[in-house]
């Protein structure tokens, strides 16, 4: 059995594109989640050049090194909170990251400053601004609901955190929506 650790794996579709392109090469998938496929079978080089050189032109990367291994995780933990689950954001990060990811949160916290230049909490903060445009755009939502849901303190806080992020207000924001959004990857 072995266990890839894949860079930029970050939605669902990604989920679907790495699953047909390791089926497609006749690898046996027994698990896989946002950023971490394992095989049935303990791969050997010639198979993992193999499907890094599938990845590669997907905007995939196969992640060795351990470091990197848990700063991919920590992002796809996070992604997962604020893009993938329906429950309102009420818990509290550091605990979450920590127990997830089975380390010291002050460690984890240090790694990821350490190679990403940018703090968890500022990763956190990109993300929630992120789904904040994104239900901006579909319009369904009142900006009220949106900070419920995202667990913002108040309308306030969230519109205050979005244009110290985004340079713009909410209501600003929804008028000139177009291309403003970026895909999660490069957050």
């Amino acid at each position: 059995m072995t266990t890839l650790f894949v860079k930029n794996m970050v939605c669902n579709r990604c989920i679907l594109v790495v699953q047909n392109e390791l089926e497609k090469l006749d690898f046996k998938i027994k698990n896989i989640r946002l950023g971490e496929v394992t095989l049935e079978n303990d791969l050997t080089s010639e198979d993992k050049q193999k499907i890094e050189n599938v990845f590669e032109p997907l905007g995939f990367e196969v992640i060795d090194d351990k470091k990197g291994r848990i700063i991919e995780k920590i992002k796809n933990t996070i992604i997962n909170l604020v893009h993938h689950q329906e429950q309102d954001l009420k818990t509290n990060l550091s605990d979450m990251v920590s127990e997830e990811l089975h380390h010291d949160y002050n460690y984890l916290s240090n790694l990821f400053s350490e190679i990403e230049g940018t703090t968890i909490e500022k990763y956190f903060i990109a993300q929630k601004i992120e789904k904040v445009k994104e239900l901006l755009v579909y319009d369904e939502l009142s900006l009220s609901e949106i900070a419920f849901r995202l667990n913002y303190s108040s309308v306030a806080y969230l519109s205050n955190q979005f244009k110290k992020v985004t340079g713009l207000t909410p209501s600003h924001f929804k008028q000139v929506k177009e291309d403003k959004r970026k895909p999660l990857d490069k957050l």
